[in-house]
């Protein structure tokens, strides 16, 4: 198959890469730099040179391959509603060239937004449009297509990690090391979903194969680790102490990150790993974190 990625030359794209052509798969990369570029021929992709904003160059990837890919996300969280709305009309642009095929649609989406409520782990098969997280965009976009005939479906990440980033735990680090104290809220029982960076390259394969339209799937291998023992480790690291915040004080210690540093993201892959035979095997993000070189 022909696969158009993009994000190819990031965290996850470049593990997505080299995961599709050792399974026999053509991979078109799309990056926005000549060394992406050379970082993409080296590894035996095409390069294809577009950016989030170029929608001309989303569709013209698009258009010429058997199937998309798209995990690029612009992961500026201080101007986190626009990117989401940037990452909408991205969705829209590949989708409008694969209308009429049976051309495969993988978007990317986070577990959050399988919510089933309060103490009830994310769910692959739920998803509510009205969730106030604005990365419900993406989904409603990818809703949008499938009815009008896209082949799409949904991978939703958790902290994706290895020992170099985290997801949301790396910008933790840099807020602990600023401030000089490892931080969470509250009694710290709020948990982190987490899936090493390689098993979660694995699950963008399977489920571009699947070609299953409208599946939601939970690239989940540990459901929850407590925000607490992620503040101890990172303590531990960076020679710092632990502290508990109340609510009032989090968002003058954490910026930005203070929306998602105390919600309680416990999710489940249970039916994700049965769906596309999935098992993780990579290691665990307390594991990675215990082996950082802070």
């Amino acid at each position: 198959m022909r696969v158009f990625l993009t994000g190819a030359t990031g965290f996850i794209g470049s593990r997505i890469v080299p995961e599709l052509l050792q399974a026999g798969h053509h991979v078109i990369g799309m990056t926005r730099s000549d060394e992406g570029a050379a970082r993409l021929s080296a590894a035996g992709a095409e390069v294809h040179h577009g950016t989030l904003e170029d929608l001309d160059s989303l569709r013209s990837g698009a258009a010429k391959a058997d199937g998309v890919i798209h995990v690029a996300f612009d992961h500026d969280f201080s101007n986190f509603v626009a990117n989401c709305e940037k990452d909408r009309r991205a969705i829209d642009a590949l989708g409008s060239v694969l209308k009429g095929s049976d051309r495969p649609l993988l978007i990317t989406s986070g577990t959050g937004m399988g919510s089933a409520g309060p103490g009830k782990p994310a769910d692959e098969d739920i998803f509510d449009a009205s969730h106030p997280n604005p990365r419900s965009a993406s989904e409603i976009a990818g809703n949008a297509l499938l009815e009008k005939g896209v082949n799409v479906s949904v991978v939703r990440l958790p902290q994706v990690h290895d020992t170099v980033k985290q997801g949301l735990i790396t910008p933790l680090v840099e807020i602990a090391r600023a401030k000089g104290v490892s931080a969470y809220v509250g009694d710290g029982s709020n948990r982190f979903p987490a899936a090493h960076v390689t098993d979660v390259a694995r699950v963008y394969r399977l489920a571009l194969e699947k070609r299953q339209a409208g599946a939601r799937y939970h690239v989940v291998a540990e459901e929850g680790i407590p925000a607490r023992r992620i503040a101890e480790v990172l303590g531990k690291g960076l020679g710092l102490p632990v502290k508990s915040l109340s609510p009032a004080e989090a968002q003058d210690h954490f910026g930005w990150m203070a929306m998602f540093v105390a919600m309680d993201l416990w999710a489940s892959g249970a039916k994700t790993q049965e769906r596309l035979g999935w098992h993780p095997t990579g290691p665990g993000l307390i594991a990675d974190l215990e082996q950082m070189r802070y």
